[in-house]
C-alpha cells in the first residue's frame, strides 16, 4: 500500500518556480535537488558549504520531485545546478534550454521498474501492449518505458500512455486506474512492497540507467570556481555513501519519511560516483535523444555533446 504520508514525505510537492529568468548571484550556488541520492546526502552534510566557504560563497537549495521542473527552473535562472535522469535533459536541449552537462552518475539510477498491480495477469512486456501505462513525462520513467517497449518488439505506439507526475501515477497506480506504472525510486520501493504488487522489468534488465549533474551555462561561464568546488565535494560526498550505505540508508529515510526498510533497497540500487562526462555516456544519451527523435517524442534531432561542458584541469581546491 502506498500511504500518502510517506509519498508527501518524499518530497513530491514540486518547488514553485519563477516565472521570470534571474541571472547567477555573485557568490552564491542555488542547487535544485531531489531527496535522493548524493545531493541530498550532500545537503544534510553541508558538504558543497564546507567546500565553497573558502571561496567565500553560500549555498541555497531548493526541492523538487522530479527532473523535469529542476530543469525548467535551471533553464530560467531560477537555479544554477541539479541533477536528473538520463531524459529530462534531452527534452531540455530539444527545447532549446540554457544549459550544459557538468558531471554523470553512470548506472546511477538502476533502481526504477515496470510495475503491475494487484490482480494483473500480464505476464511480459509484449503484453503490454493496448494497455494503460503510466509514467512522469520526460522523465528517466519515460525513456525506460520506450526502451522496454523497443526491446519487446513494441513500439511506444502500441500502449495508451497516460502521463502522470510521481504522485498522480502513485495514486493511480493504487486505485486501479492503470495496467502498469514505471517509475524511480523511492517511490518504486515503497510500491514493490504493496499487497499483490509485481515487477514487470527492472531498469538494469532493459538499458543502461545514468544520473547527470546540470548547470544553467549563464553560471557556469560566470563562475566556474563554484560549479568546480561543488563537484570536487560531490565526489568526496560519493565515495562516503559507497562506504557508508547503512547510514545513507538511515539518514535518507530520516529526511525523507520513507521506511527505513524501502530506503534501503533503494540504497542499495544506487552507484554512488561523481564521473566525467566521456565518450561511452554521452553516446547513451546520444542514442536515447536519436530514438525519442525517431518516434516523434522530441521534435527535432539534437547533438548531446553540443552542451557537454569542456573539462577543466585545474585545481579545484
Amino acid at each position: 500500500m502506498l500511504h500518502r504520508r510517506h509519498l508527501l514525505a518524499a518530497g513530491l510537492a514540486t518547488a514553485l518556480v519563477p516565472r521570470a529568468s534571474r541571472a547567477a548571484e555573485a557568490g552564491v550556488l542555488r542547487i535544485g535537488y531531489q531527496k535522493n541520492g548524493i545531493l541530498a546526502v550532500a545537503r544534510e552534510q553541508a558538504a558543497i558549504e564546507a567546500r565553497l566557504k573558502g571561496q567565500g560563497a553560500t549555498v541555497r537549495w531548493v526541492e523538487f520531485s522530479f527532473g523535469p521542473p529542476l530543469l525548467e527552473a535551471l533553464n530560467l535562472g531560477a537555479i544554477d545546478f541539479g541533477q536528473t535522469g538520463d531524459a529530462p535533459p534531452i527534452f531540455a536541449q530539444a527545447a532549446g534550454a540554457n544549459l550544459v552537462y557538468a558531471a554523470a552518475q553512470p548506472n546511477g539510477g538502476s533502481g526504477a521498474a515496470i510495475l503491475l498491480p494487484k490482480g494483473s495477469t500480464v505476464g511480459s512486456i509484449a503484453e503490454l501492449k493496448g494497455k494503460r501505462v503510466a509514467f512522469a513525462k520526460g522523465s528517466s520513467s519515460h525513456n525506460l518505458i520506450v526502451a522496454a517497449l523497443e526491446k519487446a518488439g513494441l513500439t511506444y505506439r502500441d500502449i495508451t500512455p497516460v502521463l502522470l507526475a510521481p504522485a498522480d501515477g502513485a495514486a493511480a497506480f493504487a486505485g486501479g486506474t492503470i495496467d502498469a506504472w514505471t517509475v524511480w525510486d523511492p517511490y518504486f520501493a515503497i510500491a514493490e512492497q504493496g499487497e499483490g504488487v509485481r515487477v514487470l522489468a527492472q531498469a538494469p534488465e532493459i538499458t543502461p540507467t545514468n544520473n547527470f549533474f546540470l548547470a544553467n551555462k549563464t553560471f557556469a561561464d560566470a563562475q566556474p570556481a563554484l560549479l568546480d568546488g561543488a563537484l570536487a565535494a560531490l565526489g568526496e560526498v560519493a565515495v562516503w555513501c559507497e562506504a557508508n550505505r547503512g547510514s545513507v540508508a538511515a539518514s535518507l529515510s530520516r529526511i525523507t519519511g520513507v521506511p527505513l526498510a524501502a530506503t534501503r533497497r533503494t540504497v542499495d540500487r544506487i552507484r554512488y560516483v561523481i564521473a566525467p562526462m566521456d565518450q561511452a555516456v554521452t553516446a547513451e544519451q546520444q542514442r536515447i535523444a536519436d530514438r525519442f527523435h525517431g518516434l516523434g517524442i522530441i521534435p527535432r534531432p539534437i547533438r548531446v555533446a553540443d552542451i557537454v561542458r569542456p573539462p577543466r584541469n585545474q585545481n579545484n581546491g
